[in-house]
């Protein structure tokens, strides 16, 4: 198959960008067995793609294996996906769980399916790594996945928080890694279709549309049309976190800033106790004029 020189420049970009993402986070080292997530969408396809023209140019030795599970959605063509790996002629794996029937027993009609679902297939294909000696899980969230995630904590959860570039489950048995992380989600779609991937939408189960998410996406398009630039400028920002500038006592230690340590401890509604006195001496606090 010919590429034409876009889809050349393209692929290039791609896989640059997940190869320094790769280096900065340090992903992938020498003997790593890496599980690729391909869940059918056009990121999945796009990772397994990068990662495995990285691994014939890279100075490390690691192998590569494509799992995709198999919900039992109405209507998924998973022999569609298990035709096109065969094709790429690298190993794969497909898991028949039915999480789709546990999801509709569960969840009430009309309500959005996505979060149950996702538990269900982390908790899958976190065991699976574990059982076949897979000690990294690539997933395939790009930049404009993380950016939307650290919208939707700190708008709907209160915190300041996104996906990261690498990080271990909470079981700490699985090292997950985003190698897209840096990629642009324009530039995957626009390679995607370039590549005639055989994409399958997530929308085969019924399910709404993530309404918060779709909400975020429509705000941050917004913000890039009329201000070119911000979305890369937040991007920058995760990049380059500044503690002290934040409220986080659990990350910056501010009573360290004192030259003296204080043995006062203060009290609502105004007052300071001295922790050296006995309970019921309050010293007042000094008012201070607005």
């Amino acid at each position: 198959m010919t590429l034409s020189v876009d889809e050349k420049k393209l692929g290039k970009r791609l896989r640059r960008e997940a190869g320094r993402a790769i280096q900065d986070f340090q992903m992938i080292g020498e003997g790593d067995r890496v599980m690729v997530c391909v869940s059918g969408g056009k990121d999945s396809f796009i990772l397994l793609d990068v990662l495995e023209q990285l691994r014939h140019r890279a100075p490390i030795s690691f192998s590569l294996r494509a799992v995709h599970l198999d919900q039992n959605q109405p209507g998924f063509p998973v022999e569609t996906l298990r035709e096109y790996l065969v094709s790429r002629g690298i190993p794969f794996d497909i898991i028949d769980e039915d999480t789709y029937s546990i999801v509709k027993r569960v969840i009430p009609e009309g309500k959005t399916m996505c979060g149950l679902c996702s538990r269900l297939r982390r908790g899958i294909l976190y065991r699976y790594a574990c059982d076949h000696g897979m000690n990294r899980i690539a997933l395939g969230h790009h930049r404009d996945d993380m950016i939307e995630t650290l919208f939707l904590n700190m708008f709907y959860g209160g915190q300041l928080k996104s996906m990261p570039p690498k990080l271990r489950s909470d079981d700490g048995r699985n090292i997950v890694i985003r190698p897209l992380a840096y990629c642009r989600e324009a530039d995957l779609a626009r390679y995607a279709k370039m590549r005639e991937y055989p994409v399958i939408p997530c929308n085969l189960c019924g399910s709404q549309d993530h309404l918060q998410r779709q909400a975020i996406k429509g705000m941050l398009t917004d913000w890039e049309k009329s201000h070119p630039g911000r979305i890369a400028s937040i991007f920058r920002a995760l990049t380059q976190v500044a503690p002290s500038q934040l409220a986080d006592r659990t990350l910056f230690d501010f009573g360290a800033l004192e030259t003296e340590a204080s043995d006062h401890r203060w009290l609502p509604e105004g007052a300071v106790a001295n922790i050296n006195s006995d309970a019921d001496e309050r010293i007042p606090c000094a008012k201070v004029e607005p």
